[in-house]
């Protein structure tokens, strides 16, 4: 039996001679127990944000983007469509344009980008069940149809419902020189619209769906194309099909994941996370505080016992651990304790929504969102037992020093 783990067990439950430690030690406890839960419960909180913005940009971002490196537009011949279908977890290929251009509804002007797909890339997107008036078609009985975000409908206050008001659509004739009459300046063409998306605000007052062959007869590209994306079976084959896709491409193209799409946005939010993580880590560091005063005051309380342990033969080392272990119990216990209350706490708002987002009504989801994370309880169990043991061996290496000069004054 480890001899300074027994006694610190004995220590822990057994009734001291002051009250006050017993209250201080129960304090300690509680205020580890409070900020590891905090800690677990703002971590997952952060996560399911994450995991929100992530499945929102992927409803209408790709997995893999390709653009040129140099320029707007990426002509047929610069790749093979053959080749890249050929790579192993590619499970989508769009060609897509996109041009800023000019909306007019009625009497409702709005700039926003217009962007030609097929419904390859309805498909691959999943954009039908972002949806929030009409269906998500770009083509019904033979005309073209537009899909639009819902900030654009709202800005230009459209109806769907109207059949004799077309969205107009207006961008600079190409290779045209400004004339001295503007509206010789620009290409204009009509069309319907058949729905309204709202993924998140980003995408809801940019963009406009076209049928990629209405964007090429407006904008009198012949084959050019704006990027390429691609869809991938699953997570896993992501980083491979990216690999595979800068070898077989070359230098010529900026090929970024859905990742480095938005690289600022995710380090944002890993920042976020961790900031916020080291402002708890510094309240979990003054409540650990406690600890060093319940050491202390056991420590002068059970001065007899190190006397009697120092005559029976015990070494300083062995009454050190034994107060080092008596802290580390009382830090692990208050951390096992709190990560247990954090995770009943998030599995309550997973299951039972308890806390609401102001205003969630105009939000694509009404509670806050967690998730769990392994690691995170990992990382918390570490951080809190790595500040206890400093808090524990800081008042043992001196007090325990103390009271043993004093007891060789005393012989």
């Amino acid at each position: 039996m480890n001899l300074a783990l027994h006694i610190a067990r004995r220590y822990l439950l057994s009734k001291k001679s002051h009250n006050a430690i017993n209250i201080i030690s129960g304090i300690s406890v509680f205020g580890i127990m409070v900020v590891s839960a905090a800690l677990i419960v703002v971590l997952s909180v952060f996560n399911g944000f994450e995991n929100l913005v992530v499945s929102l940009y992927n409803s209408f971002d790709p997995d893999i983007k390709i653009t040129p490196y140099e320029g707007k537009t990426i002509p047929y011949s610069a790749f093979s469509k053959e080749d890249i279908m050929k790579i192993e977890g590619v499970a989508h290929y769009v060609e897509s344009i996109e041009e800023n251009a000019l909306l007019k509804y009625k009497d409702k002007q709005y700039i926003a980008t217009v962007k030609g797909v097929d419904n390859e890339f309805l498909e691959m997107s999943g954009l039908d069940s972002m949806m929030t008036e009409g269906e998500c078609k770009l083509e019904s009985q033979g005309f073209n149809n537009a899909i639009i975000g819902q900030g654009v409908s709202y800005y230009l206050s459209t109806n769907i419902d109207d059949i004799m008001s077309p969205l107009n659509i207006y961008v600079p004739k190409r290779g045209k020189k400004i004339a001295l009459d503007p509206s010789k300046a620009f290409k204009q063409q009509g069309i319907f619209i058949s729905g309204v998306f709202s993924i998140q605000q980003e995408f809801d007052v940019k963009y406009v769906l076209v049928p990629k062959a209405f964007a090429r007869d407006l904008l009198d590209y012949k084959d050019e194309i704006s990027a390429i994306e691609i869809g991938v079976v699953d997570d896993e084959a992501l980083t491979y099909v990216e690999g595979q896709l800068k070898e077989l491409l070359g230098d010529g193209f900026v090929i970024k994941d859905r990742f480095e799409q938005h690289e600022l946005l995710y380090k944002i939010l890993k920042s976020e996370k961790w900031a916020v993580y080291l402002i708890l880590t510094f309240i979990l560091i003054i409540a650990i505080f406690n600890v060093i005063g319940s050491l202390t005051m056991l420590i002068l309380d059970k001065k007899e016992d190190i006397n009697i342990l120092r005559s029976m033969g015990a070494e300083t080392n062995l009454i050190r651990r034994i107060f080092i272990t008596e802290g580390l119990m009382i830090t692990a216990s208050g951390a096992l304790a709190g990560m247990a209350l954090g995770f009943l706490v998030c599995l309550a708002q997973i299951k039972l929504g308890l806390v609401k987002l102001q205003g969630s009504g105009s939000f694509v989801i009404e509670n806050y969102p967690v998730q769990m994370q392994f690691l995170d309880f990992v990382y918390v169990f570490l951080t809190v037992f790595g500040i206890g043991i400093l808090a524990s061996f800081i008042p043992v290496r001196q007090i325990v020093k103390n009271t043993s000069n004093i007891r060789v004054q005393a012989e």
